[in-house]
């Protein structure tokens, strides 16, 4: 199975470890080794080459340690639950939907609890672990929780996402931009989910790391101003209404899945544009790539539209690497709700109009010597309220409650009046949608892994593109010897200065150093030889190709840092 063999080589290269090993190790936890930890920042700078500098957007840093309130506001606290049994046997835990899956190969994901303790029930579905009888399903909180401060009193939790990092400031955020939309606001750090019982490798972490973006655009327009550039781009896109008939994805254009309604705006469409193209430069073959769209017992409460980028494995199926979604303005209003601070932008008309509304006045005779100390910011509300509204509870019900920090009051027709008024307008308030392309990192890093890894007459090759690979040369002198093994180490040093991860290997023969070479993936090797002494010349070997050339010593750490660039092609030189 190609998932062995590539775990094996990360494990023995030094690529991914199982962490805690001396301990006997914790399910949902990985160290990223010394390669590994190259490869995964480098994934992570290619996607800031996309985002920062091809979309223009900003990078921010918030704490990994969330107050309750704010995970409140956002829903993870009542929310992000996942549904659990247990073996009435062996006391082993199990995420229920996933048991049921594996057992009769249907996906059930988003069914209520009673749903799934049924189709455990009638299924006579047992225990993957020892056989037993399973219990009903309960919800599962996946947020790992601490308490802040010594003493202990304010209760926060290790974040589950690093998207409220960037809705929670975006009063500071939409300064920033001076108040224009849209803007797009990016983040990449740790995030933590308690997963009930991962089994899945790299595929199910605990603490694992996400690359998301929050792009912020006025609800009544999401075109994109350069989605002409994508138009034409192929997707392989697998729909709901697919799914549903057990039908087969299809290829389709950006511009036509955005004319059919496919997808629902230009904005999200393009995001898809962008990913698949983040992928291909990964080099991920086109042909396992595809995008399913959620179906509506599994799209999350804030979200009209989303799309999840899947790889697909020999080993786990279809994996979701990114998720792409419309969440609407639910966060922001949540947040304006939870934190009373007016999270609204307001958008300003070309000219200025004039407009008859309904204006509640009150009837300062009554209202004073009634509400006292309260009757001002009930009068505050009054000027910002729906006066329609007001009007329609006296009609239905005689009585118009208002909630104001904390406090109930009552108002009834004989308090307020109403009449129209003409008011000049220079713009409104709205909650801008905001579009989130969220890129999980360890999935796709072992997606590279797995994708760029084969077996070659019995050599084992990792072919990373140019710009990603952790080693970008190595340099071996042809046989051990001293006059070689310098010039050797001088370029070694020649090549670090440009900024390239170089390394000399003087160990065994050079057709096993070129093996090594090619099972970590480096992309050239650089041959020190007796030529070398006569002419100062050195060959440059390709991994992929095996083809050699022959250039002067001089110029290699331009040639090989051009070739890392992807400014030049190997048989460019």
């Amino acid at each position: 199975m190609k998932n062995e063999d590539v775990m094996n080589i990360a494990k023995k290269r030094g690529f991914l470890w199982s962490s805690f090993e001396i301990y006997s190790g914790v399910a949902g936890f990985f160290d990223y080794g010394p390669l590994g930890a190259i490869l995964k920042n480098k994934i992570m700078n290619k996607w800031r080459e996309y985002y920062l500098v091809g979309e223009g957007f900003y990078e921010i840093e918030s704490p990994t340690i969330m107050p309750e309130e704010a995970l409140k506001a956002s829903g993870h606290v009542d929310h992000f639950n996942d549904p659990m049994t247990e073996c009435k046997d062996c006391l082993e835990v199990f995420r229920a939907d996933h048991v049921i899956k594996e057992a009769i190969g249907e996906e059930v994901e988003g069914l209520e609890n009673q749903e799934l303790t049924e189709i455990l029930s009638d299924r006579q579905i047992p225990c993957p672990k020892c056989g037993g009888h399973l219990t009903h399903v309960w919800s599962y909180n996946l947020m790992f929780q601490t308490l802040i401060g010594a003493k202990g009193k304010k209760t926060g939790y290790m974040r589950p996402e690093t998207a409220q990092g960037i809705f929670i400031p975006f009063k500071r955020l939409l300064r920033f931009f001076r108040g224009k939309l849209p803007f797009g606001v990016v983040q990449l750090g740790k995030a933590y989910r308690n997963e009930i019982s991962p089994r899945q490798g790299v595929i199910r972490l605990r603490e694992f790391t996400q690359a998301e973006a929050e792009i912020f655009v006025d609800p009544r327009d999401k075109k994109h101003p350069r989605f002409q550039k994508v138009a034409q781009q192929t997707l392989t896109l697998y729909t709901a209404d697919a799914q549903e008939k057990d039908g087969e994805s299809v290829q389709i254009t950006a511009h036509e899945a955005v004319d059919t309604g496919v997808v629902s705006s230009q904005m999200l469409t393009y995001q898809l544009c962008l990913a698949d193209q983040f992928m291909e430069d990964l080099g991920i073959p086109r042909d396992v790539i595809r995008f399913r769209q959620h179906m509506k017992t599994e799209m999350a409460h804030y979200a009209i539209d989303c799309w999840d980028v899947e790889i697909y494995t020999d080993r786990y199926g279809w994996i979701e690497v990114i998720g792409i979604a419309d969440r609407t303005d639910f966060d922001l209003k949540s947040h304006s709700q939870y934190s009373k601070e007016d999270l609204s932008v307001f958008i300003e008309y070309n000219e200025p109009r004039t407009i008859t509304k309904i204006a509640a006045k009150p009837d300062m005779k009554k209202f004073g010597p009634l509400f006292k100390g309260a009757a001002p910011k009930i009068m505050n509300f009054l000027k910002e309220a729906d006066s329609n509204i007001i009007k329609e509870a006296f009609q239905d019900k005689g009585v118009y409650e208002v909630e104001l920090e904390g406090e109930t009051y009552q108002l009834t027709p004989d308090l307020v009046s109403f009449e129209e008024v003409e008011e000049t307008v220079r713009g409104e308030k709205i909650y801008p949608h905001v579009i989130e392309p969220s890129y999980g990192i360890d999935r796709i890093t072992y997606s590279v892994l797995l994708h760029s890894f084969t077996q070659e007459d019995e050599r084992n090759i990792f072919h990373f593109p140019p710009d990603i690979a952790p080693v970008g040369a190595n340099v071996f002198p042809l046989v051990n010897k001293d006059e070689l093994v310098e010039i050797a180490n001088t370029l070694m040093e020649n090549l670090r200065g440009e900024g390239i991860i170089a390394e000399v290997d003087t160990s065994g023969t050079i057709g096993r150093r070129y093996a090594r070479s090619d099972e970590i993936g480096t992309p050239f090797a650089v041959t020190v030889d007796h030529q070398t002494l006569e002419d100062e010349t050195v060959t440059i070997r390709e991994r992929d190709s095996q083809e050699q050339v022959r250039v002067p010593l001089s110029i290699v750490a331009d040639k090989i840092n051009n070739l890392l660039l992807k400014k030049v092609n190997f048989s460019d030189i």
